[in-house]
């Protein structure tokens, strides 16, 4: 039961530390990244969307647009929210998984 407690507090230690450097990291992030809409990124003229549906049909546009929306997640300031949003994700799990772990003795 000892061995327990002190994995719990362990959890519950390392799940807050998780949040907190997420969130400062993503505060510093946001404070010194460009705007996203000032990177350049690949050009999406009717030129560059025409050809893509030449080459490769309609799923081809759709594909294009998926992992240039995933991409977005990793640049400017969009990437402060992210790295934001899964540090809370991780913390939470972390969070839970103590929870669950039996009470101390």
């Amino acid at each position: 039961m000892n061995e327990h407690c002190g994995l719990k507090k362990r959890l519950l230690l390392i799940s807050a530390a998780v949040l907190l450097a997420g969130i400062v990291s993503g505060v510093v992030i946001y404070l010194v990244a460009p705007n996203s809409d000032d990177i350049s990124s690949m050009d999406d003229s009717k030129m560059y969307r025409h050809n893509l549906e030449l080459y490769g049909g309609k799923l081809n546009v759709l594909a294009n647009e998926l992992v240039q929306g995933f991409y977005g997640l990793w640049r400017g300031r969009v990437l402060a929210f992210t790295l934001a949003g899964l540090s809370a994700i991780v913390s939470l799990g972390l969070f839970l998984y103590a929870r669950s772990l039996p009470p101390d003795a």
